[in-house]
């Protein structure tokens, strides 16, 4: 059974939403959490397993997938005609794969996986932008989310290339912000703090190669609520500024980091 088919309205009824990094952690969480609040909704990822237990997790008729690598322009074109066909346009965009790349200083970093963390976190993104606007213009305008970082509004040493990254996406935004205003499209970044995913794990391990639950507690002690936060928390965010409860907001920086960045 669809268990979100009781709902008889919800923020996003009828909208059209498009998740990359679908099958991850904060993707997952926002999938769940637009297709209870009304909306259809394609996740996007690399992996076609991972989707397609992203999918039969959320359990819901309104979702479905797409195997796209948000690298290629082919790829991200796809996706936004499969939305297009599946369910009739694309009302939402939410820009939210990444990679964290590799633990290491700047002198150390393999130049070949910093292009790949750019590729994905910074290409993917305005890549993504350019099959958006298109569709988005053709339904009156819509709602653009990219997952920033609160690196990407300051500096971590080790991982300078996805700091960069996240740095240039929220650059991105205020102009894609500036670009879409005249066709209704608006465009916000949401910077999570360490939320509990993989590529926390992941980071853990390389900030802390011989223990990385001394890691987490470090990286966990450092923000004020004295936690990591939960992909639903983000996804939460990520759903006001998809609505329209958000109609007046484009341009903006939205951080969700516990007060990491206070």
């Amino acid at each position: 059974m669809d268990r979100t088919e009781n709902r008889s309205q919800g923020r996003l009824q009828d909208k059209v939403a498009v998740i990359t990094g679908g099958a991850g952690g904060i993707g997952r969480a926002a999938g769940a959490l637009f297709a209870a609040e009304g909306a259809s909704v394609l996740l996007v990822d690399l992996n076609e397993d991972a989707l397609r237990e992203a999918v039969r997790s959320i359990g819901s008729n309104r979702v479905s997938y797409c195997v796209a690598d948000v690298t290629r322009a082919a790829d991200n074109a796809a996706m936004f005609a499969c939305a297009e066909e599946r369910y009739g346009g694309v009302d939402v965009f939410l820009a939210n794969a990444g990679i964290e790349g590799d633990v290491r200083s700047i002198v150390d970093y393999d130049e070949a996986r910093f292009d790949q963390v750019m590729a994905v976190n910074v290409k993917g993104v305005f890549l993504g932008l350019k099959s958006a606007f298109p569709a988005m213009a053709r339904r009156g305008g819509g709602s653009i989310v990219i997952t920033s970082s609160v690196a990407g509004v300051q500096g971590a040493a080790g991982v300078a290339p996805y700091v960069t990254s996240k740095h240039a996406v929220i650059g991105m935004m205020r102009s894609a912000a500036l670009e879409g205003a005249a066709q209704g499209i608006r465009v916000n970044t949401v910077n999570p703090s360490p939320v509990e995913t993989r590529m926390m794990r992941s980071l853990e391990a390389g900030f802390g190669p011989e223990n990385a639950a001394a890691a987490y507690e470090r990286l966990k002690a450092s923000i004020p609520l004295q936690r990591y936060g939960q992909p639903e928390e983000i996804a939460r965010v990520m759903l006001f500024l998809a609505s329209d409860d958000a109609s007046w907001v484009t341009g903006s920086v939205y951080m969700a980091d516990g007060g990491n960045t206070t």
